[in-house]
């Protein structure tokens, strides 16, 4: 039995090792690159190649459509993944396995499903002679996983002629659903939180392992992550999380005045694993850094924390990030970037809220934030708004959000063509 294009292609890109662990260090994504590439010329398009660095390819075409009078939209996904240990997972993730009627590998939810289902979708409708309803910009950045320095940022810096005349953009973490009290809603996601990135840096005495040394860089370091780590951040509702805590209540059938934000998202269920998030700041221990030998007390001990902020706190965090940690530690920001928040309506936001309801008509669409930040960000710089909506209708049982950056990461397969044919459907009619 032939493969379904979607999967197909996503299980492709599963087996393109493009891993990226970071701080400018990954395998490359100039293969995938090629390879959606030479899918999009097999479409009549010309793609153009655009490397921010050795193997760090991006690649990005134009697609003519029916009325180049309206506005273009950006349709983009990235290529890299996070590192993935085998040794904790039942299937190399790096095969792209078929099982129990779905697709498993490393970027299975994280980004190549919404990569593939681009290519598919736009096969649909230029090999059936048809145009989309606007010029289409395809992009699929390299350096995502890693704030966009040599994907996203780097082209929308060096080479913003390539979006020229873009006003809004769609991406991925949003658009699929989720199912509590027995409704079925796709979380469209209108929003994302600021990143921050810092690198705490402790220094001490160098020592003997056997003396009693009170400056003891690991001690102070180990002191402000667990701080900040255990750290309790209050609930801050914006106009995004205000709407969607009262849908949330509707469907649960019960008053938001009577249940306090955090109790109702967590009784969602598996839902709750972004949207818990998007309540509040989070600093979030990553890495640690220490020492060479056992007996051997270093004189620096180092962390990567990752905040990640409502929409514009990022400077108030980090004050109170200083604060909590205390003068001996030394914070070096390593990496920022934009929170965004836009309106739940507007053109765009109708077409993917009917595009969603024609597919399944029974469902709730309902606007969220993302806890964690899409390449939208760069694009944001050229006053793009964007929004995510990689259409996936998921089983409730699914955890989809503990998908992202885990373990046995995997996507249904009928999830994939469902994804093909809403995405076709909006760009042949928005």
């Amino acid at each position: 039995m032939e493969l379904e294009t979607t999967a197909a292609i996503a299980r492709d890109l599963i087996r393109f090792d493009t891993t990226n662990y970071g701080e400018g260090r990954a395998n490359g994504e100039t293969e995938a690159a090629e390879y959606l590439g030479a899918h999009l010329e097999r479409l009549g398009l010309s793609p153009q190649y655009v490397d921010a660095a050795p193997g760090r390819t991006s690649v990005v075409a134009r697609v003519p459509g029916a009325d180049p009078g309206k506005p273009a939209l950006v349709v983009h996904g990235h290529t890299d993944v996070v590192p993935a240990d085998p040794a904790n997972w039942t299937v190399d993730p790096f095969e792209g396995v078929l099982r129990d009627g779905m697709l498993w590998g490393r970027g299975a939810v994280d980004m190549k499903d919404m990569d593939a289902m681009i290519i598919a979708a736009l096969g649909d409708i230029l090999e059936g002679g048809r145009q989309p309803a606007r010029d289409l910009v395809v992009a699929f950045f390299s350096d995502e996983e890693n704030g966009g320095v040599f994907g996203s940022h780097y082209l929308v810096d060096n080479h913003p002629e390539l979006f020229a005349g873009a006003t809004e953009a769609i991406s991925e973490v949003g658009g699929y659903s989720v199912t509590f009290n027995g409704q079925r809603a796709y979380l469209l996601q209108t929003g994302e939180k600021a990143l921050v990135w810092i690198k705490l840096i402790a220094r001490g005495t160098a020592a003997h392992g056997s003396r009693v040394i009170r400056d003891n860089a690991v001690t102070r370091l180990a002191e402000a992550v667990a701080t900040l780590g255990r750290q309790e951040w209050p609930v801050e509702l914006l106009g995004t999380t205000e709407l969607l805590i009262a849908e949330i209540a509707r469907i649960m059938g019960v008053d938001p005045q009577q249940s306090d934000p955090d109790s109702l998202v967590l009784s969602t269920g598996t839902a709750a694993g972004f949207i818990q998030a998007s309540l509040r700041t989070t600093t979030n221990p990553t890495l640690l850094k220490a020492g060479y030998k056992h007996n051997v007390i270093p004189d620096t001990a180092e962390a990567l924390i990752d905040i990640r902020t409502l929409p514009g706190q990022e400077l108030q965090v980090l004050d109170q990030v200083r604060g909590l940690v205390g003068p001996d530690i030394e914070i070096v920001v390593m990496h920022t970037d934009i929170g965004l928040e836009n309106a739940f309506s507007g053109a765009l936001v109708d077409s993917m809220v009917g595009t969603l309801g024609r597919h399944d008509p029974d469902a709730a669409v309902l606007p969220y934030m993302l806890s964690g930040g899409t390449d939208n960000k760069a694009l944001a710089k050229l006053g793009i708004t964007g929004y995510g909506f990689a259409p996936l209708r998921l089983p409730p049982e699914l955890d989809f959000p503990g998908m992202f950056h885990g373990v046995d990461e995997r996507v249904p397969l009928d999830a994939l063509v469902f994804g093909r044919q809403v995405l076709g459907d909006l760009l042949l009619t928005y």
